[in-house]
């Protein structure tokens, strides 16, 4: 049986699901949090930093994010 593979990186429709706010304030958070962490607009947001950024626990976190 193989590994499930599990992805580095966060997704607005990740967020949404998370917070449950709508898929636009999802994509302006992810927005939000690349500007503090000094990313360019094409750079990935990892699900250990939005984490850090929201101060959730990744173990939450993880069974929320599908794929």
């Amino acid at each position: 049986m193989r590994a499930k593979n599990k992805r580095l990186c966060i997704y607005p429709k990740d967020i949404q699901r998370i917070t449950g706010k709508s898929y636009r304030q999802s994509i302006r958070l992810l927005q939000k949090m690349r500007i503090k962490l000094n990313k360019l607009e094409d750079e990935f947001v990892s699900i250990e930093e939005f984490c850090q950024f929201t101060s959730l626990k990744i173990e939450q976190v993880e069974p929320l994010i599908i794929g």
